[in-house]
């Protein structure tokens, strides 16, 4: 399997149409079906559905289109990183984020740092934390800036400062807009959503304590911005940090006994980075523990 046909067929998969591909790389229509055809033969799965005006992925393709577009940018790291030369840091700085409200204080490291060495440039990755972690993994992220409660047992990590503090988001038309905080007891009779990470879920059944088998669970998620269509469409009050975004008629309401959680930022033991990722990391270190 060569890179140069994972490309084409990543093209192809994204442009829906082999003809566009085609003028888009430069080589002619039957040699890039022709390539397409002998990698199809090459796994032993059908790749694309083929009709007269498109062509679409069939599950193994989009199995493959994932682990491609890793093996790309895997291997245009790696490029980048062998072939940086001379004295002036330069080169890309991948970080995988969670939403928090670190980011900020991540952002301006990140600015200061780009200050002192302007050719360096970053990838920013937005996810949850297991996301975060898994690309950590696979080698498409130096550093993951992740919100607690993480397992952090087989990375170097930084704590950041401050915390964040828990709430519920929830209309301005919600009786629970009366409340400066909340109780469990006040959600017991309000659909809820929750976040879709179990450690996340654990952490608010402690809180919960013996209402918890109570409440009624209306849906799970990931990122905050779908839990805050899903609350302004009336679906229920979301669980979610601080830093959720309170407006277009929503409102952020604290969680009483309080609940905060930390952020840390986050990186492999033992990992061998670029010039620019290792010394982001010192600069960083330097900047937080100060």
């Amino acid at each position: 399997m060569e890179l140069r046909v994972l490309k084409y067929f990543l093209t192809v998969a994204q442009e829906g149409s082999i003809t566009r591909a085609a003028a888009l790389l430069h080589v002619t229509q039957p040699t890039l079906s022709r390539q397409l055809m002998q990698l199809e033969e090459e796994l032993g799965v059908r790749l694309f559905h083929r009709n007269r005006r498109r062509v679409e992925l069939t599950e193994e393709g989009q199995l493959l289109e994932r682990r491609a577009q890793e093996i790309v940018l895997l291997t245009d790291r790696a490029k980048q990183e062998c072939t940086q030369h001379g004295s002036v840091l330069s080169g890309e700085i991948a970080i995988g984020c969670a939403e928090t409200m670190s980011m900020s204080a991540l952002a301006g490291a990140m600015a200061a740092f780009r200050q002192m060495h302007p050719l360096v440039r970053f990838s920013v990755y937005s996810g949850v934390a297991d996301d975060v972690k898994e690309r950590i993994e696979k080698g498409l992220e130096d550093i993951g800036l992740l919100v607690e409660p993480v397992d952090i047992g087989k990375y170097e990590f930084l704590r950041m400062p401050g915390r964040e503090r828990w709430g519920v988001l929830v209309r301005e038309d919600s009786p629970l807009v009366q409340k400066e905080f909340v109780c469990p007891e006040d959600l017991l009779d309000t659909p809820v959503l929750l976040n879709a990470r179990e450690i996340v879920q654990n952490q608010l059944a402690d809180w919960f304590g013996d209402c918890f088998g109570r409440l009624e669970i209306a849906a799970t998620f990931t990122l905050v911005v779908n839990a805050a269509a899903m609350v302004a469409q009336g679906m229920g009050a979301a669980f979610c940090l601080e830093h959720a975004f309170a407006s277009n008629g929503l409102r952020f309401i604290p969680l009483s006994p309080a609940l905060e959680n930390g952020t840390v930022l986050v990186w492999k033991k033992y990992q061998s980075f670029s010039p620019a990722a290792r010394q982001f990391i010192e600069y960083i270190k330097d900047a937080f523990r100060a």
